[in-house]
């Protein structure tokens, strides 16, 4: 494993630029919603249209990524999403109805679907693979921090300035990442991009959006209520419909062989679909322990949570060295079960807590999240051929959409069972001390797969020689 060439680094940096603006867009939003409806004259819980609505258009444009990427460039298309993203921002910032904000949202969702897969894309073809470790750490760093970070600046910013800021700080970012990719980014194009699969379009748009919707209604409304598991098994549904028509059409819009290749599948459909689920609920979990559990305001859970994002940070210079020498088989195993056990003991965790204690759980937690999230990520890819790599990436994400949204259910369904079993209306401390534990036990189970890895993969990324 080589060092990350010049070229590919500042191209990774300028992915994961957008990739942390578009991250901290989806979490700065969420501490400001009584100020954006005060000022826009409407009950808070009607806000909940405006991350509802980005999540249904992100949702909806994630499966033609890859084909627009092949057709008329991954670079330009990369391009076009931070210009739509960032004209979307400002519409946001200037609205002056729930309509016009939730209108903007969803064209900023658009800019969101093509984001991601295209910008991992973009990297991809421009990475040899003995430095992909290199450049997948540097892309993966937004998707850890920008959750922790964006509350806070959120916070800040709604506070000693107005919650409209939190979408025009989109703006010089967005402009600076359009002139920095058209100035260094090359474009590709596939040679021979066949025609839009409309059928398949459909069929996987609506199964993705519906399947969110549903699991999103799940995760906040009434667990009785009929209609979040209704639609969560309509989006199912569909989605086998989707997956029957690309196997059975000559050219599909998503090409699923890369299912086949053992590393991805591992990394993204089975062990890494269940760590993501449960590792996405400790940061959804922990904010809420700190306020409901110990009684603090937000800004003070959010201070501890910097705790936990530093832990992100600070693990990255040692990843690649630490997979070099043990591999990828031997660190997604031992660093998976201790990971396992830094989230259970975050059920160790009380008001009374040492302040010690409490900054060296969440920092540990910090950094074995972003251990196996780094490991994860490269993995997935190390076998992907070049004719894979679209279809892979777009594939990819649309399953990370589906476990983070998972991962908030599931912190989301702990708590309430819980509460249900002992007829109670509020949280208690040990309704979080169990769900940190079952969230705990979850990601140890899923890392009993890793057994199944060959002792040598992914060695050709990793460098590591056994």
């Amino acid at each position: 494993m080589t060092s990350l060439r010049a070229e590919s680094r500042l191209i990774a940096l300028i992915v994961a630029s957008a990739f942390f603006l578009q991250g901290l867009d989806s979490a700065i939003i969420n501490t400001s919603l009584p100020q954006m409806a005060a000022s826009l004259n409407v009950a808070t819980l009607d806000m909940s249209i405006g991350i509802t609505v980005y999540m249904l258009a992100s949702a909806a444009f994630v499966p033609i990524s890859g084909w627009l990427a092949d057709r008329f460039g991954a670079r330009d298309i990369f391009i076009a999403s931070i210009i739509i993203f960032t004209i979307a921002s400002l519409a946001c910032g200037i609205s002056q109805s729930l309509l016009q904000l939730s209108i903007a949202r969803a064209v900023q969702g658009l800019g969101g679907a093509l984001m991601t897969p295209v910008g991992r894309m973009v990297v991809l073809r421009n990475t040899e693979k003995n430095q992909l470790l290199h450049a997948t750490a540097l892309i993966t760093w937004p998707a850890l921090t920008a959750p922790v970070v964006g509350p806070i600046l959120g916070g800040f910013l709604t506070t000693y300035f107005s919650w409209r800021w939190n979408f025009l700080i989109n703006i010089p970012i967005g402009m600076m990442g359009v002139w920095l990719a058209f100035r260094f980014i090359p474009n590709s194009k596939e040679a021979n991009a066949h025609a839009l699969d409309w059928h398949g379009l459909v069929l996987s748009s609506t199964a993705l959006s519906i399947t969110l919707f549903g699991l999103e209604s799940f995760a906040h409304d009434d667990p009785h209520h009929g209609l979040p598991l209704l639609l969560t098994l309509a989006g199912l549904i569909t989605g086998v419909l989707a997956v029957r028509h690309f196997q059975r059409t000559s050219q599909p819009l998503l090409n699923l062989s890369s299912i086949k290749v053992q590393t991805y599948r591992m990394c993204n459909l089975s062990a890494g679909a269940f760590f993501r689920i449960s590792s996405t609920a400790v940061p959804f979990l922990l904010p809420l322990l700190f306020q409901i559990g110990f009684g603090l305001n937000a800004l003070a859970a959010g201070s501890w949570m910097l705790a936990y994002f530093i832990g992100n940070l600070g693990m990255k210079p040692i990843t690649s060295p630490i997979l070099k020498r043990f591999g990828f088989r031997n660190t997604l195993l031992v660093n998976g079960v201790i990971t396992s056990l830094c989230i259970i003991s975050c059920a160790l965790l009380t008001p009374q807590s040492s302040t010690a204690l409490m900054v060296v759980i969440l920092l540990l937690a910090g950094l074995t999240r972003s251990m196996q999230f780094t490991a994860l990520n490269t993995l997935a890819f190390a076998d992907i051929t070049a004719e894979q790599r679209s279809s892979s990436s777009t594939l990819a994400s649309m399953l990370m959409q589906i476990t983070s949204v998972l991962g908030v259910a599931l912190g989301s369904f702990l708590l309430k069972i819980t509460q249900a079993v002992d007829e109670r209306s509020q949280s208690t401390l040990l309704d979080f001390q169990i769900a940190f534990i079952v969230t705990g036990l979850m990601v140890l189970a899923s890392t009993l797969i890793y057994l199944k890895l060959p002792r040598d993969a992914g060695a050709e990324v990793s460098g590591h020689r056994g």
